[in-house]
Parts: C-alpha cells; sequence; structure tokens
C-alpha cells in the first residue's frame, strides 16, 4: 500500500544531499514549474506538430499549447482532489501535504511531451521502425536484449524522462533537478521496455532504469512482482492518473475545436457532440446561452469549457471514490475509463468522432507520411555517422551536432542513444530544414 505521506516529496534527483533553505514563497514544486517554463526544451514545443499541420492563416494547437491547456486542467482536477482528500485525511500529522497536490500534477503536465519528436506521434513510429522494419535492423545482433527494445518500442514517454533525468555532457547532475513526485507524476507506464507490449508503451529506458527505482524506492511505489523475465515494474504513483486524464480530455476535446475551426468538422455537428454530455436541463441552458452569440467559433468554445468542466468533475469524483484501490496499485483502466456513463459515452463518442474524421484527414496523413520520411532519411544519415565517424561525410555531418550529445559515447546503443537525443530534440522545421539541406535542395549561397 501507497501512502500519501511518501508520495509527496520535495527532494531533488541530483540535489539529494542539498538542503534549500526555502527562502522566498515558491514552494519547490512551484519552482519545477517555473524552471520548465523557462527551458529550451519546452520553448521548442512551439513548433513541434500536436495533430494538424502548423498554422498557416488559421490558428491550431502545438505541443507548446497543449501542453500549457493540460498543465490548467491538471492543477484544476488535482486541487478538487486535494480538497476532498483534506477532507478525509484532516488528521492526519501529514495532511498539508495534500495541498501540494495541484503544483505537482501541474509541472508534470508542462513537461508529459518534452521527450515527444517532431511530427507528433507519426515520429515516434518512425523512430520505432527504423529499427524493427528498416535499416536499423542490422544492428540488433550488436545490441542486449533491453536495449534493442528501447528501440523498437521507442516511446516519447520514456523519452521525457529520459530529457528531464538525463545528465548531458557539460551539464549538471540530475538533468533538470526535479523534485522526485514531479519525475514520478511523468511516468504514465513505470516499466521497462521489454514489458511495452504490442502498444509499445513503456516509461524508461534501460539506461534510466536505476534513475526511476531510486525514485521508485524512495515514494514507496508498489513494485510489480509478477512480470517474469527480471523487468522492472511499477504501479503507478497516484498523480499520474490526473495527469493522464488531464492530457485526455484536452486532446480529445481540443483536437475537435481544432477541427471546427479548420472546417474538417461543421458547427452543428460538433453543438450535438458537445451538448451530448448533459441532461436535458442543462442543454436547454446551454442552447439559451448560446442563442446569444453569433460567432460559431465562440458557441464552441462556450460548449468545450462546459464538456471540460463536467469532465473534470466526473474524474475527481472518481478518482476520490477509488482512491483506496489507487494507492493499492489495483486500481484498473484510467479516470475516464471509470467515470459515470453518460458522459463516460459522450466521450467515446468525441473519441470516434476523432478517429474518422480528423486522425485520418488529408492534411494530418500528409504530415505523418512527411515526418516518416524526414525522420527516416535523418536517423539513416546520423547513424550511419556515428557507426563510422572516420568517414569524410561522417566527420561533416557530426560537426552539426549540439555537444551535449555524447557520439562519442564508448558503446554502440550510447552512441545511438544520442542521434536519438538529437532527432527527438528537433522541432519541425528544424527537421525539415535538415533534410533538404542534407538532400542538397537547399545550399548556401556561394
Amino acid at each position: 500500500m501507497m501512502h500519501w505521506d511518501r508520495l509527496i516529496n520535495d527532494k531533488r534527483l541530483g540535489l539529494e544531499d542539498y538542503h534549500d533553505p526555502k527562502s522566498g514563497s515558491r514552494s519547490d514544486f512551484q519552482r519545477d514549474f517555473d524552471r520548465l517554463v523557462f527551458s529550451s526544451p519546452f520553448r521548442r514545443l512551439q513548433n513541434k506538430t500536436q495533430v494538424f499541420p502548423l498554422p498557416g492563416s488559421i490558428f491550431v494547437h502545438n505541443r507548446l499549447t497543449h501542453s500549457m491547456e493540460v498543465a490548467s486542467v491538471g492543477r484544476s482536477l488535482a486541487n478538487e482532489i486535494s480538497r476532498e482528500l483534506r477532507l478525509k485525511y484532516r488528521d492526519e500529522p501529514w495532511c498539508d501535504k495534500l495541498e501540494a497536490m495541484g503544483e505537482i500534477v501541474s509541472a508534470a503536465c508542462l513537461a508529459h511531451d518534452l521527450g515527444n519528436p517532431p511530427f507528433g506521434h507519426s515520429g515516434e513510429k518512425a523512430i520505432s521502425t527504423f529499427f524493427s522494419e528498416g535499416a536499423g535492423a542490422e544492428i540488433r545482433n550488436e545490441l542486449t536484449e533491453a536495449q534493442w527494445a528501447d528501440l523498437i518500442n521507442f516511446e516519447g514517454n520514456a523519452n521525457s524522462f529520459r530529457l528531464l533525468t538525463h545528465q548531458f555532457k557539460g551539464r549538471r547532475k540530475g538533468g533538470f533537478a526535479m523534485t522526485y513526485s514531479m519525475l514520478a507524476s511523468v511516468v504514465k507506464y513505470p516499466y521497462e521496455s521489454r514489458l511495452a507490449g504490442g502498444k509499445s508503451k513503456f516509461g524508461f529506458f534501460s539506461t534510466e532504469i536505476d534513475t526511476f527505482k531510486r525514485i521508485a524506492e524512495e515514494l514507496g511505489l508498489e513494485m510489480r512482482n509478477d512480470v517474469g523475465c527480471g523487468a522492472v515494474s511499477y504501479a503507478r504513483h497516484p498523480l499520474v492518473y490526473i495527469v493522464e486524464a488531464a492530457d485526455d480530455i484536452c486532446y480529445q476535446v481540443m483536437d475537435i475545436e481544432d477541427a471546427h475551426k479548420l472546417r474538417v468538422v461543421g458547427t452543428d455537428e460538433v453543438i450535438r457532440l458537445f451538448l451530448g454530455f448533459f441532461d436535458e436541463e442543462k442543454r436547454r441552458h446551454m442552447v439559451d446561452v448560446m442563442d446569444k452569440v453569433e460567432d460559431p467559433n465562440e458557441k464552441i468554445g462556450y460548449l468545450r469549457s462546459c464538456v471540460i468542466g463536467t469532465l473534470v468533475k466526473q474524474c475527481a469524483r472518481t478518482f476520490v471514490d477509488n482512491e483506496p484501490a489507487i494507492l493499492a496499485g489495483e486500481f484498473e483502466g484510467s479516470l475516464l475509463d471509470n467515470i459515470a456513463l453518460h458522459e463516460r459515452e459522450g466521450y467515446r463518442r468525441c473519441s470516434a468522432l476523432a478517429w474518422d474524421k480528423i486522425y485520418r484527414a488529408s492534411d494530418v496523413v500528409d504530415v505523418e507520411l512527411a515526418g516518416n520520411r524526414i525522420i527516416t532519411f535523418l536517423m539513416e544519415k546520423l547513424i550511419h555517422a556515428v557507426r563510422y565517424p572516420e568517414l569524410n561525410y561522417s566527420s561533416l555531418l557530426l560537426s552539426k551536432v549540439p555537444e551535449q550529445y555524447d557520439i562519442e559515447a564508448p558503446t554502440l546503443f550510447g552512441k545511438i542513444q544520442a542521434v536519438l537525443d538529437h532527432i527527438s530534440g528537433m522541432t519541425d522545421v528544424y527537421a525539415l530544414d535538415l533534410y533538404r539541406k542534407l538532400y542538397g535542395m537547399s545550399l548556401p549561397a556561394v
């Protein structure tokens, strides 16, 4: 059984022996949030695709705006849960720790997409299939089972944990030096890649296993002993459920709003879809409010806020009602899987529409196709270069890699990880520009 007294811990990775006098008004968890906002990886999210191509005349979500909205929803959801739990545990000496839930969750939400490569989820797939289906398959026998599993299941969530914790060349120990609770709250799938299964989901690469184990043991996360093969697996930190719910609420609802702005989905269809979350009395009130507004985007914006509000309340109630099972590591599914039937059906209809009309939309598929081509090409060139650095072309290409990435690592896997660190850190525009230059499509003036 996990306990809140241990689960909420402001110890910092890499600074465990350093005791901050806690001067000023900011908590350590608030400092996590602020540190992320001012970081380069976070700024680069503004030029990474969420779903639709990066904006032309109509602005839609990118990874940065999505992450900020997830942080906002996550904070609200966590604060609502915290209020209920502080009443439940008001006589416990550690009850005040629960006030930090909103700060921890908002920082974790802000960081949850930091490790995603360019071009959305197609970027992840392009990296993993480069090894499982493409030119990278030839190095299979040069790697361990765990290392190979890391590559063929490449996962943005695991890469976020690496980005936050890894000591890149010239950087400080502990990476971002974030708090233990915040780092654990980012890891949606707290097990290694050998347990990834058919969905290729896992939480940390083999190089970060010891780091996660140290965090998990400090926080008292439940270890799974039934996984076999000696693989590392833990129950989720309870706050992961809140981060996951905030992310799922935002991307599902906001993707539909973006699709409406781009005229992929009609106004009447979105209105029917969003009104479907509410009972007849609430729908009448909402229709009265919309009748006072002429702008279709304002109507949809109003409904979107109502849908998010009701899903937040439902998820908060689900978390509080199931808190014993969550702390025991026995809760099944996500919070959204377990909300009341009416709202759950409304969310299911949103998912079905998104799959049918958004994720298969022509512009979205065009980004996936282009992203796959670009990332595969960059992988081929850079991995060949780190394997054969003595070649002239390799030397020229590797001179373009930022110094923080250890392309001269002593092992082949270390060199490959340096390439993945570099590519996953690229923005869409940078990756496209580099692709064009290496293809000879964009030559400097002479």
